[in-house]
């Protein structure tokens, strides 16, 4: 199985990235876990609804273009079924009877094109907050480990 986060943009606090280190290695024993950054966009001071569709839409593209072939798709955004912990673990479990990959997919500051969000498989929501794309990443890649465990039957901290 391999586990891709597909994010805009690139960590710049040693503590996310040693998160990140750390949970990729947690991971590895269950599947293979990797990062994928693209570049994002420079957004003018307030922007138009047209220029945020264009960068969301540069940012969308380039996300399509390195998202691995055939892999199951989740996009993160708001507007995506908010799940708990136990049914994230049942979508991962569900997606591995028929794809061997598995990608989430977080996008830039101003959210995701329309175009990434309809190649999705599922979308998906952590809640109604703003996290900073950054930590976002941190948490998705602990909710997939803790999902990994739960589907070993193996106890987590709660």
């Amino acid at each position: 199985m391999n586990i891709t986060i597909l994010a805009v943009g690139k960590i710049k606090e040693k503590y996310f990235t040693d998160a990140l280190r750390e949970y990729s290695k947690r991971m590895s024993r269950f599947a293979k876990f990797n990062i994928i950054e693209v570049p994002d966009e420079k957004i003018p001071d307030n922007p138009s609804e047209k220029e945020i569709t264009a960068v969301k839409e540069k940012e969308g593209a380039l996300i399509l273009s390195r998202l691995p072939k055939n892999a199951y798709t989740a996009a993160m955004c708001v507007e995506g079924d908010l799940i708990s912990s136990e049914e994230l673990a049942e979508k991962i479990s569900a997606a591995t009877m028929s794809a061997s990959h598995i990608a989430f997919i977080i996008g830039g500051s101003l959210g995701l094109s329309d175009e990434v969000k309809r190649r999705a498989d599922i979308r998906i929501s952590f809640g109604r907050i703003t996290l900073p794309h950054q930590l976002m990443r941190v948490v998705l890649a602990e909710q997939i480990y803790r999902a990994f465990k739960i589907n070993a039957n193996e106890s987590y901290h709660k």
